[in-house]
C-alpha cells in the first residue's frame, strides 16, 4: 500500500463514507466545498482505480465506484508509517509531542489510559 496525497485522500474519504459504489457525480456534491472542477476529479479517480484504491465500473451512461481499500486497513497503514517516519516507531514519542503542544484534553488522556487497560486485558482496540 502507498500513502495517498490529501487530495486522493478526500476522494477516498467520500467513498468510505458511501459504503457502497457511488456514481461519478456523487464527488461533485460531496466535495462542492473544494471547488474542483470535474476534470479534476476525474483525474484523481483515475490515479486511485491505477494505484488499486477504487474499482469503475460501467452502468449505463455513467461510472460508478467501489472502494478496494477499507479505511480502517489504510489508517492502520498511514498510522504506522507517521508513527515510524516523526517518532521513530514510539507511541511515547508521539503522546509526549501531543502533550507539550496541549493538544490532550482530560478526556483524551482518560481515553487513552482505558484503551491502554483494555489492550493489556487481552482486548481489542475497538
Amino acid at each position: 500500500m502507498q500513502r495517498l496525497p490529501d487530495s486522493e485522500l478526500d476522494i477516498m474519504m467520500c467513498l468510505w463514507e458511501a459504503k457502497g459504489a457511488v456514481p461519478r457525480f456523487y464527488f461533485d456534491e460531496k466535495l462542492r466545498h473544494k471547488n474542483l472542477n470535474a476534470n479534476t476529479v476525474n483525474t484523481y479517480l483515475a490515479r486511485l482505480e491505477s494505484k488499486g484504491f477504487v474499482a469503475c465500473e460501467k452502468r449505463g451512461r455513467s461510472n460508478y465506484y467501489t472502494q478496494l481499500v477499507r479505511r480502517d486497513a489504510y489508517l492502520a497503514f498511514e498510522g504506522t508509517t507517521m508513527l515510524g517516519k516523526l517518532y521513530q516507531n514510539s507511541l511515547k514519542n508521539l503522546v509526549a509531542a501531543l502533550a507539550d503542544a496541549n493538544a490532550l484534553k482530560d478526556a483524551d488522556i482518560e481515553e487513552l489510559h482505558t484503551l491502554l487497560e483494555t489492550l493489556r486485558e487481552g482486548g481489542g482496540a475497538r
